[in-house]
């Protein structure tokens, strides 16, 4: 299955897959972040963070929930002892912690907006644009009463889509926090994840669904046997996958639908 499939998950619980630059960066519950090259398929690097000591003064690895890349920088989310989060920037081979837990927020999700500020979304649907150097937050918006699902960025990172468990989504500009459209027509419970590329919007459902918004096509959902947790798309919009229990499916936009068994490894 190679370095990626059954081996590695062998020896550490995957809990984020970033692909960026020809490279995948693979948090685990070991606290580190893996760092592989695609083509030879070896680790290049590796990000790690400390152990923290719990209440009962033993030492445990730090989760690490959430990564972005841009510009050669990586930035990390990670639970702290207290359970609120510790957010850091991996650059030029030096680890910088630039939110504390001591601000005590709960954040699920953030990503780079650019190279000097980032977006963060919290469990309690609040979305925060924080400027790195100026140390601050450039405003804090409460977008909904639902639990925060999952967050993703336009290609120019001038706009965020923002999922949550009522089932919709909302697109809104990052720089005012604006409303811009919300899509909720497919989904009608929690949605994991999320993933876009050029005007194609695709999610993963509670509801089992897997919801496709597309501009000038009318939206339409794929029902699935299972919970959907996870949905990708390719950059050029004309392939998805979602993964279903320990099936992964994938479809162009043809009459034609590809899967796999995770657990087998055998195509279908």
């Amino acid at each position: 299955m190679g370095l990626f499939g059954k081996r590695y998950s062998e020896m550490k619980k995957l809990l984020i897959i970033l692909v960026a630059q020809k490279k995948i960066y693979i948090a685990n519950d070991a606290g580190t972040v893996d760092i592989f090259d695609l083509k030879s398929q070896k680790i290049v690097q590796q990000i790690v963070l400390n152990p923290i000591t719990t209440k009962l003064q033993k030492l445990v690895p730090q989760n690490i929930i959430s990564v972005d890349y841009q510009d050669g920088q990586v930035l990390l989310v990670s639970i702290g002892k207290s359970a609120y989060r510790n957010v850091w920037i991996y650059k030029n081979h030096q680890l910088r912690k630039i939110i504390d837990e001591s601000k005590k927020l709960t954040i699920k999700e953030v990503r780079f907006t650019d190279d000097e500020k980032i977006l963060l979304g919290t469990f309690a649907s609040e979305m925060v644009v924080y400027d790195i150097g100026e140390q601050y937050s450039l405003y804090n918006k409460h977008i909904s009463q639902s639990t925060l699902g999952d967050i993703v960025l336009s290609e120019d990172r001038d706009s965020v889509f923002i999922s949550d468990e009522s089932g919709e989504i909302q697109l809104r500009d990052v720089a005012t926090s604006k409303l811009i459209k919300t899509f909720s027509s497919q989904n009608v419970d929690n949605v994991y994840h999320i993933a876009y590329a050029k005007g194609v919007l695709v999610t993963a459902g509670q509801d089992r669904g897997v919801a496709v918004y597309q501009e000038g096509v009318k939206d339409y959902h794929i029902k699935s046997d299972f919970l959907v947790y996870c949905v990708g798309i390719s950059p050029s919009s004309k392939v998805g996958v979602y993964s279903s229990e320990n099936e992964l499916f994938s479809s162009e936009r043809s009459r034609y639908v590809y899967y796999w068994r995770l657990d087998e490894g055998e195509n279908r």
